[in-house]
């Protein structure tokens, strides 16, 4: 059975054979619509689905006077509009979800211990490392200003310090060994015990 059989089939006596026939000889008209609208040729497809199923179970509304293209470009205009509007709600709630993280950072004592080993850890790599570690890790300087201020491009000092936690991370993993991937609060990785 045809997709076109299934939605005559599926239509009931609501949806004339004609409207059907007029709205899938332009599904390619109807997916340029969308997938230029939206910029995705996936997400486009999806869009123009959903609408079909719409127009099949919403056929009542198209009236005697009025074209069916035109009635079902409305349908996606308004598809694409709730596509937008649903993926907005999504960044607003990652957003919100993302706000309330700080809040769950480890307790100051925790953050104490963690910081006193990965600085120490920090003092055994090349300086230009423990440097950018400092500075942008550490004091929060945005990676351009540290760029600027040490003559280099943001690229490159982007490499520098994504280089630098990997070797920070190579040194944790060689001094703390499993405690690395735990997170292990009672540091023995050769500090002196606190008595």
């Amino acid at each position: 059975m045809t997709a076109h059989e299934i939605a005559n089939e599926d239509a009931g006596p609501s949806v004339s054979k004609a409207v059907l026939d007029v709205l899938v000889e332009n599904h390619r008209a109807f997916l340029r619509f969308l997938e230029r609208r939206v910029g995705s040729k996936e997400t486009a497809e999806d869009l123009l689905q959903e609408a079909f199923g719409r127009a099949i179970t919403h056929a009542h509304t198209l009236r005697d006077d009025e074209s069916a293209v035109a009635w079902f470009y409305r349908m996606l205009r308004n598809a694409t509009i709730d596509h937008y509007r649903r993926n907005a709600a999504a960044s607003s709630a990652l957003e919100r979800f993302a706000s309330e993280l700080p809040d769950s950072a480890p307790p100051p004592e925790v953050a104490d211990e963690i910081c006193a080993c990965v600085s120490r850890l920090a003092g055994t790599l090349k300086p230009e490392y423990a440097d950018a570690l400092r500075e942008i890790d550490v004091r929060g300087t945005p990676v351009k200003d540290y760029a600027s201020a040490h003559g280099l491009t943001a690229n490159n000092a982007g490499v520098r310090v994504f280089r630098a936690r990997q070797a920070l991370r190579a040194q944790v993993v060689a001094s703390c060994g499993t405690c690395a991937d735990h997170g292990c609060l009672d540091c023995t990785c050769g500090r002196p015990s606190k008595a």
